[in-house]
């Protein structure tokens, strides 16, 4: 008699793209994965990518668009959801600067970390991070707040940007940072993480970043510059000035457009992960 194995209809669903899955830590809170089908949790653990959304919260897209990069590159891919109006009906912005209403959103992702390495079987003590747009505003804010836990640090036409200056107040710089957050700035850390700066050469609409007296608003943002491309040359110059290298990527063509930049940065990343050493 001839039998043949059926797919595990549980097992099927936690390879390849995921269903989003509910924080343990805080349910409000989800993420979705992208796992090579072939990855057991059994399995030595896999190099992990955290690709953050923006204000349009597209995590599923972004996960799907990294799909064929996780298997080429073996690693897994996190895409957490930090969900629009939590606390305030209609409130957009909370996550792009770590901490709203008591809940301080680089710590869960750092929990969604730690949940995704014990259930998946990836690496936890470093990663990968990368955010466009509202992403790259919260990207390199938890760079300052958790420069030990990045293995590699992409951040993409962020709107606003926090310098590395103390005599700025959060968040258009580092000032008062211990007291919001309980921690330093660790610069010597921040230095280790190779760090990729992109943005379209196209990129130049302003009427999201201009918005005076808007909910995201500080006065002193548009000392910043007027474009996004402006404000991350701004950020890569607090970079230098504090001795961390950026690898800067200006995209031919490209305008706001997160996904047309994907080539770009999976580049950065793929680097990083062919010179890992064991």
């Amino acid at each position: 008699m001839t039998t043949t194995t059926e797919p595990d209809s549980q097992g099927a669903h936690f390879v390849g793209s995921t269903p989003f899955f509910a924080s343990r830590h805080d349910q409000r809170l989800s993420y979705g994965l992208y796992v090579p089908k072939d990855h057991t949790p059994a399995a030595a653990p896999l190099p992990l990518v955290v690709v953050q959304h923006g204000t349009g919260r597209s995590a599923e897209h972004y996960r799907n668009q990294w799909a064929d990069f996780a298997e080429q590159h073996r690693c897994v891919v996190l895409t957490p959801l930090f969900p629009a109006g939590i606390v305030e009906r209609r409130e957009l912005h909370s996550f792009k600067f770590l901490e709203y209403q008591g809940i301080r959103f680089d710590e869960e992702l750092l929990h969604m970390v730690e949940e995704v390495g014990e259930e998946f079987g990836t690496e936890t003590a470093k990663f990968i991070l990368h955010g466009f747009s509202g992403g790259g505003q919260f990207a390199h804010r938890f760079s300052y707040a958790h420069p030990d836990r990045l293995a590699g640090l992409s951040i993409g036409a962020p709107g606003r940007i926090t310098q590395l200056d103390d005599s700025l107040p959060w968040w258009l710089g580092t000032g008062g940072f211990k007291e919001k957050f309980g921690i330093d700035v660790d610069l010597d850390a921040l230095r280790r993480v190779p760090v990729q700066m992109l943005v379209g050469s196209d990129d130049v609409e302003t009427w999201e970043i201009n918005n005076a007296g808007g909910p995201n608003w500080m006065d002193g943002v548009e000392k910043t510059g007027r474009t996004r491309i402006e404000r991350l040359e701004t950020l890569r110059a607090s970079f230098e000035r504090n001795g961390i290298p950026v690898r800067f990527d200006v995209v031919p063509g490209v305008a706001h457009k997160g996904t047309q930049v994907i080539p770009v940065v999976q580049d950065f990343v793929a680097g990083l992960l062919a010179g890992r050493t064991s």
